[in-house]
């Protein structure tokens, strides 16, 4: 038979009642006893039953997270990985545990939300799937407790990237080295994400009296090299190329690398790059790129904060959306093509 209860309030010489108590955070039990008996339980390997806890508090303390990005790269994804990682850690270091919800138990189908019933979890966070999806409403709009991440509903708290701000930290650092020809292959335009950084493009350039040609906006798909190394070579064929190209992401970046070199151009001088997101592996190789990273520590950490509180405090949380400024990475993608004084 495993440690039970009894044998802390042994060890501790505390009656069953009070080590229940300190276990369950009662007020009337002071902070130094509830620490001591926590310290006698981790000592013996004593811990609470969690079905026990999940009847005497009516929280399972397990929050589900929906995770279904196009690129279908899955917890490789090289910025959802990363948020996702860190609100894991948030979530376990203030005592829940994950559980990831799909459309299936098996071989039997069910929607998101009665997979969050059958999995019994408190809340649940939302990233990189079909926001416009009927399913995927008829959770956001439940009783469950929702967080999204890069989208914004009015109804739930969000967490998301100043995506149009940081496109405009991007494109103004370009005009800023003596670049006027700006391209920009965008990522799907079927998201806030990609629609904010269209809109961030469009308006600093504006602001800085430069006009866009149509055909120097160009969708591709996140994460596709191919797509993008095709579109590369569609504005660098133009009678006049742009002189700086910006990037659907970070990893877009060995598909414009190719095409580069199929044009016999040198980065950095012959042509320029800029990509988004900040991925670590994509800082290695050279020249390095010059991106905005995105801050996925922050956006994981506070998303995993905001639906713990939405859970533990309904009627105090709120529903606000939690912007998070991303930073200029400099590196050597792009060329200085100022005028020596």
């Amino acid at each position: 038979m495993g440690v039970t209860i009894k044998d802390v309030a042994a060890k501790a010489g505390l009656s069953i009642s009070t080590v229940s108590k300190a276990f369950n955070d009662y007020s009337d039990i002071s902070s130094e006893t509830k620490e001591y008996v926590r310290k006698v339980a981790k000592e013996i390997g004593y811990y609470p039953n969690a079905i026990a806890r999940t009847l005497k508090t009516n929280h399972s303390f397990n929050l589900g997270f929906i995770f279904d990005e196009n690129a279908s790269s899955g917890l490789l994804h090289p910025f959802f990985a990363e948020v996702i990682n860190a609100f894991k850690k948030e979530a376990e270091s203030l005592g829940y545990d994950i559980t990831f919800i799909n459309r299936n138990i098996g071989t039997t189908a069910m929607t998101y939300l009665d997979h969050c019933h059958y999995r019994n979890i408190d809340g649940i966070c939302l990233a990189g799937v079909d926001f416009t999806s009927p399913e995927i409403h008829e959770l956001i709009y439940s009783s469950v407790p929702c967080v999204t991440i890069d989208h914004v509903f009015d109804c739930q708290p969000c967490v998301i990237s100043r995506n149009l701000e940081d496109i405009q930290l991007l494109v103004s650092h370009g005009i800023s080295l003596g670049h006027r020809r700006i391209a920009f292959i965008h990522g799907e335009n079927n998201s806030s994400v990609t629609k904010h950084r269209i809109r961030g493009y469009y308006r600093c350039m504006s602001d800085h009296g430069l006009t866009v040609p149509d055909h120097f906006v160009l969708e591709s798909k996140y994460l596709d090299t191919v797509k993008t190394r095709e579109l590369v070579d569609t504005l660098l064929e133009l009678p006049q190329p742009p002189t700086l190209i910006l990037l659907p992401d970070d990893y877009s970046y060995i598909g414009a690398m190719e095409s580069a070199a199929n044009h016999n151009l040198t980065i950095g001088k012959d042509i320029s790059f800029a990509g988004y997101d900040g991925s670590r592996p994509i800082q290695l190789l050279r020249p390095r790129l010059t991106t905005i990273r995105q801050n996925t520590e922050l956006m994981g950490k506070t998303a995993a904060k905001q639906l713990i509180s939405t859970v533990e405090t309904p009627n105090v949380a709120g529903c606000e959306s939690f912007y998070v400024p991303g930073e200029l990475l400099e590196g050597e993608s792009i060329a200085d093509l100022r005028s020596p004084v």
